[in-house]
């Protein structure tokens, strides 16, 4: 048995294990359940996926910041400090990492 809040129209909103003020119980069987937590799944896995593909577009975004900085498109005093900042921490970090990624390499790990 678990314990669930629903909206105006009558659709899930929240499933707790421990009974809350308002809830009503449904049987952990029930088809309306599983199909709440399978789109509940669903909707994880496209955040995730989402998340994970910002990432990648961050580097993305650097590098085309980097090819128009190299063209004279822009300057880099252009861009606000704020984000001169986040570059410039990120170019040491990898510089950083790249230096670690030798140093591994030379002792033979």
């Amino acid at each position: 048995m678990v314990y669930v809040e629903r909206d105006g129209q009558g659709r899930l909103l929240r499933v707790e294990q421990q009974p809350f003020e308002g809830a009503e119980h449904m049987a952990v069987e029930s088809e309306e359940l599983q199909n709440w937590l399978k789109v509940k799944e669903e909707v994880k896995a496209r955040l995730e996926s989402l998340h994970s593909s910002d990432l990648e577009l961050v580097r993305v975004l650097e590098d085309v910041i980097i090819v128009l900085v190299d063209r004279g498109v822009i300057q880099y005093t252009d861009l606000p400090a704020a984000a001169r900042e986040k570059l410039d921490q990120r170019a040491v970090a990898r510089a950083d990492l790249e230096g670690l990624n030798t140093i591994l390499k030379e002792s033979g790990e």
